[in-house]
């Protein structure tokens, strides 16, 4: 495959999570829509697109480096989904189910991290 990044099963399961986060920050108030809803969706957007472009990078190190800043932002979702909780604009239903969709993906990339960090000089 001419793209190595869709050979991950975090990459495709980063986009679900994108369009869960994009579902969710829909409904939030309009005057977050250039504060925190843009935040979040960008801090999920980048998961996904640190993924590709790390992919295609000339080294495990140099792709690992790509790795290490989807899980920053990783984190900087779930950061964001607190302060969305603690201000009310998502029930705890709805967080408790993307909050264990993060937890997947940091897993999955803590794994992706090892692996390619076991396959260094």
């Amino acid at each position: 495959m001419a793209f190595r990044f869709r050979n991950f099963e975090v990459s495709v399961n980063s986009r679900k999570f994108i369009n869960k986060v994009y579902e969710i920050t829909r409904k939030f108030p309009q005057t977050e829509q250039f504060g925190l809803t843009a935040q979040l969706r960008r801090a999920a957007l980048s998961i996904a697109l640190n993924i590709a472009e790390g992919s295609d990078r000339g080294s495990d190190r140099d792709f690992n480096g790509f790795i290490q800043m989807a899980m920053g932002s990783v984190n900087e979702v779930v950061a964001a989904l607190d302060i969305a909780l603690d201000n009310s604009y998502m029930d705890k239903t709805a967080y408790d189910s993307i909050l264990a969709d993060a937890e997947i993906i940091i897993k999955q990339l803590s794994s992706l991290s090892r692996r390619l960090k076991s396959r260094l000089p």
